[in-house]
This record gives C-alpha cells, sequence and structure tokens, in this order.
C-alpha cells in the first residue's frame, strides 16, 4: 500500500467508513492458522509444490480484492471464478492480504495485521484458501499473497515485545508516519525478524503458495529483504516469485524478482491528462532496463488498488473504454509484465476499494471490453518474442511503437495514445506484409498508417 495514499486515508477516514457496511470487521480471528509465529516449527507440506509457476519475463497477474470481487466477498468467491481469470490470460492470481484484520485503532484497512499466520474469517478458512490455491494450480496458474512487513496492528500478539516495534524518547511505541491504525516494526530485532520470515515460510508449506508481493518494500531495510529472500529461495522444492512494491533498485540486488513501475503509470497518467511526450515511456525504459540485472522485470499497470482508490479507474484515467485499451496495450507489451486490477477487464466504472465491503463487481457490463483483454493477453501469452524478445523503439510523440525481436521471430506495436485520429510514418524497417494478431489477416504496412482515436495495430511475422 502506498504511503502517501495511506496518511491520506487515515485523515479522511469517516468518509470511507461510511462506504462500508456496519458491522462487517476485518479480523479477531484466527480462521485455521496459529496465532504468534514466534516459534520455529515449519509446518507440514501441504500439497504438492507447484511446477508450473512462471519465469519473471513470462508472468501476467490478476490482483484480486476479494472484498469487491464477489457477492461473498471470500475465498470461495475467487474460486468459483478461476476459470474467467485464466481465460484472460493470466498465469499469476495476487490476493490482497488475507490475514485478520485488527481491531484496536483500526479503519478495517486489511494491510493491518493482527496475526501473521492466519486466515480472516472474513474470507473463509485455511481449507477455503487451501480449495483456491489448488483450482489455480489445476488451471496452471501460480497464487501470490500481500504481505505487509513493515507494521502490525495494535492488538497482534508480537505488541507485548516492546523490542521488537519502534519506540520514541519515551519508550512508546510508535506508528508510522501517518499511519496511527498500525505499529511500525523495529528491524534492529533479531527475533522480530526471524518471527517475520517464520511467518513468509509458513505460507508455503500450510497453503502451498507461490510466492509475495511485499508492500510498501522501499521502506524495509535492504538486509532484511536480503534474509527473507534468501530463506525463501531457500526452500528448494518450491520455485517462488517474489514481486517489490518499490522502487529501490537494492530490491533486485536481494533477490526480488519484479518491482512495481511507477515511472510508467504516472508517465501514462501525464500522457492521457497533459499530452506528455510518448516517448518519455521510451527514455524511462532505456534508463530502467539499462541497469537491471537480467531476468528481472518491471511490473507495469494502468490500475492497481492504490491507484484505483486514489486517482480513480482506468475509465477515468484513460479516456474511457478504448483509451483505457490502448494505455493497457501499451503497458503490457512495451517492456515488463502486466498486471489486471480485478474489474478493469470490464470496464467496472465503480472505484473498488480495499475499505469497502458493500460495491461488488458486476462481470456483464462490457463484454466487448473483456475480448479486447483477452486478445491482449492471450497473444502475449502465445508469443515468446513479445514477452522476452529484444524491444526497439519506434514511437513518435503521440503514438507507442516498437518491435520485439526474438531470433527470427518479430511483433511489431502501433499503438495511439491520443483521444483524435493521427496519421504514423512508418518507418522502412516496419514496412511489409504481416499478420494481424488478432484475428490472423493479412496486413500490408506502407509509408504511413492513419490510427484512429486509441487505436491500435499488433502484427506478427
Amino acid at each position: 500500500m502506498n504511503r502517501m495514499l495511506h496518511i491520506a486515508l487515515c485523515l479522511s477516514l469517516s468518509a470511507f467508513l461510511s462506504c462500508s457496511k456496519s458491522g462487517t470487521p476485518g479480523g479477531g480471528s484466527t480462521g485455521g492458522g496459529g496465532s504468534t509465529t514466534t516459534g520455529s516449527t515449519t509446518p507440514a507440506q501441504y500439497g504438492t509444490p507447484f511446477s508450473g509457476v512462471p519465469n519473471a519475463s513470462d508472468a501476467a497477474i490478476y490482483q484480486v480484492n476479494m472484498r469487491a470481487f464477489s457477492s461473498t466477498g471470500d475465498f470461495a468467491g475467487v474460486t468459483a471464478r478461476l476459470d474467467s481469470i485464466k481465460a484472460l490470460g493470466i498465469n499469476v492470481v495476487y490476493l490482497l492480504p488475507i490475514y485478520p484484520v485488527g481491531v484496536l485503532k483500526s479503519i478495517n484497512s486489511p494491510y493491518c495485521i493482527q496475526y501473521f499466520d492466519s486466515v480472516s474469517t472474513e474470507y473463509g478458512t485455511l481449507t477455503d484458501l487451501r480449495a483456491l490455491v489448488d483450482g489455480a494450480h489445476q488451471r496452471n496458474m501460480a497464487v501470490i499473497l500481500d504481505w505487509v512487513a513493515e507494521e502490525t496492528s495494535w492488538d497482534n500478539p508480537w505488541i507485548s515485545n516492546t523490542s521488537w516495534y519502534q519506540t520514541d524518547g519515551a519508550g512508546n511505541i510508535i506508528s508510522p508516519n501517518g499511519y496511527n491504525d498500525v505499529a511500525a516494526l523495529n528491524f534492529n530485532s533479531s527475533p522480530m525478524r526471524a518471527a517475520m520470515i517464520q511467518a513468509m515460510k509458513y505460507w508455503v508449506y500450510a497453503a502451498n503458495i507461490d510466492g509475495y508481493r511485499m508492500d510498501d518494500a522501499d521502506v524495509v531495510p535492504f538486509n532484511f529483504w536480503q534474509q527473507a529472500v534468501d530463506t525463501l529461495r531457500a526452500i528448494s522444492t518450491h520455485k517462488l516469485l517474489l514481486l517489490a512494491e518499490g522502487s529501490a533498485p537494492s530490491e533486485f540486488t536481494a533477490g526480488f524478482n519484479l518491482q512495481y513501475d511507477f515511472g510508467a503509470y504516472g508517465i501514462m497518467k501525464n500522457i492521457f491528462a497533459n499530452g506528455q511526450h510518448v516517448t518519455s515511456l521510451d527514455s524511462l525504459t532505456i534508463a530502467e532496463y539499462g541497469s537491471m540485472p537480467a531476468g528481472d522485470y518491471m511490473m507495469r499497470y494502468t490500475s492497481n488498488h492504490d491507484v484505483d482508490l486514489s486517482d480513480g479507474t482506468p475509465l477515468t484515467l484513460f479516456g474511457g473504454q478504448q483509451g483505457s485499451i490502448a494505455a493497457f496495450l501499451a503497458q503490457a507489451y512495451m517492456q515488463g509484465i502486466p498486471m489486471v486490477y480485478n474489474g478493469q477487464e470490464v470496464g467496472c466504472p465503480t472505484q473498488l476499494t480495499y475499505f469497502n465491503t458493500s460495491t461488488t463487481i458486476n462481470w456483464s457490463i462490457n463484454p466487448g471490453m473483456e475480448v479486447m483483454y483477452k486478445q491482449i493477453l492471450g497473444f502475449r501469452a502465445s508469443s515468446t518474442a513479445l514477452r522476452q524478445g529484444a524491444w526497439t523503439t519506434y514511437s513518435s510523440s503521440d503514438v507507442v511503437a516498437f518491435t520485439k525481436m526474438l531470433g527470427t521471430d518479430t511483433v511489431v506495436v502501433i499503438d495511439n495514445l491520443r483521444s483524435i485520429p493521427i496519421s504514423y510514418t512508418v518507418p522502412t524497417a516496419l514496412q511489409g506484409s504481416w499478420t494481424n494478431a488478432f484475428d490472423g489477416s493479412t496486413s500490408t504496412l506502407g509509408a504511413s498508417v492513419t490510427l484512429p482515436a486509441y487505436g491500435y495495430i499488433v502484427l506478427h511475422n
């Protein structure tokens, strides 16, 4: 969760509480797990470790906010729609925090963790979580959990260990700046670090999960991430996908596979809102991948649980249905790996906050959009060149244009990010006969092409 966003949420708590059902607390029950995770016992392995976890280059992530995903708001509601998630071209399901939410000083944020090794009864039981993971694995999809390393709720059992937390001059446990509902952990405490890492290991064994998305990774010390990642990687039976919500280059050094591309999202917003040159995306990409370790990737997106809450839906940010598709295609194809926030594939017009327990997604509202998402992600899944090939840019100030090449395979993408038709001068290298990636028809590129508002062309040889 973005820190500045959470500060704003705490300042406007009453507005968000008015959007939630009363009497629907997030936690207070272990729901089938343990309670404190201060011991060193590793549970027996549940199930068979999943052999289909994708390499970072091949991942396509689907983020699930369970409170909004289904009318039941639980694991079972997600399990029931795994076929639909798979049909998009997804191979990684990412669940927002599944743990009991603290009550003391709470604003009902799922990022306020009462127990690290328990399932919130709001979402079901450990058995229900296992059924979700099993169902995903049966469909060749991995499952990663959201992890909050930097803090706990005020009623987490760890709170009795004052040395595990940051304190003020009087010895009082403090909150991170602006996070009044949580208590700040002290990473100088070796016992706390050991307990945290043991809790991370717990879910790999107890629920057979396939990795983590680490919340607000930049505020956690590098040496902790190095210790935690080394320990997780030492679980030889599992191939784990580790995603950092951060921008520090040291996170790749610590062993993360993937990192959030905050910069690409910000540029895309400015392209649509302020007419920023599209070539700014090229400049960012060159800078990012010029220093990134081989095999690691940025995760690009047009929505997630934070920006949906703070900025709005893709429809409002990126020019309606067609514009949001054009923006997503650029993020999904240009460089890196894509993430979809639940509901954006059907153009959900409502912001789906993670505090919300009353609004759920209408999955039937825009079937045409879902078809386009399936085309975009489906072709990405089928094209090794698109996922792993060398990127060469041919962008103009208005149009994202590039090739991805691997061996003799070439993909051409030309994507108008403006709300008006744009005439694009086709470079000589791209002129000729190609195959349309979405319908298989033959397409010839001449010296120029006129793209309609938010129109795009995806071709391959």
